[in-house]
C-alpha cells in the first residue's frame, strides 16, 4: 500500500497554484495544501507544507537567533515543476502495510490535519 497525491493547491480565492508567481523567485514562502490518499482507495487526508527559499527564511527570521524547521520544503528558486515533482516523489515513497502507518510517514514531511487530534468520548 502506498500514498499518492490526490490534490495540490494553495488556499486562495484569487490565485491558483498554477497561476501563482512570486515577486522574487529566489526569495519566497508559500503554504501548499495537499490531499493525500491510498493508491487503491477513495478518500484522503489533508496536509500542509511550507515551500520556501533559504533567502526567505533569512529575511523572515532576520532578528531571531534560532529557528525550528518542520513541515517545509526548501528550494533555491521558484520552479513549480521541481516543487511538484519533489512533493510527489516524497509522498509516493510513503508505503506501509496499513493506512495509519502511511499517514504517520507523510506527517513527517507535511502538517497533517489530524496531527495531535485526541478523540473525546
Amino acid at each position: 500500500m502506498m500514498a499518492i497525491v490526490k490534490g495540490i493547491w494553495i488556499d486562495s480565492a484569487t490565485i491558483s497554484l498554477e497561476t501563482y508567481s512570486p515577486n522574487d523567485r529566489e526569495c519566497f514562502g508559500l503554504w501548499i495544501n495537499l490531499r493525500v490518499g491510498q493508491n487503491e482507495e477513495e478518500g484522503s487526508h489533508d496536509y500542509q507544507l511550507l515551500v520556501c527559499t533559504p533567502d526567505w527564511l533569512k529575511k523572515e527570521y532576520f532578528f531571531k537567533k534560532a529557528v525550528w524547521g518542520r513541515h517545509m520544503l526548501i528550494v533555491f528558486e521558484y520552479d513549480l515543476d521541481v516543487i511538484k515533482n519533489e512533493i510527489y516523489r516524497c509522498i509516493e515513497s510513503c508505503v506501509g502495510t496499513d493506512w495509519p502507518t502511511i499517514t504517520q510517514k507523510v506527517a513527517k514531511f507535511a502538517a497533517w490535519e489530524f496531527e495531535d487530534y485526541q478523540r473525546t468520548t
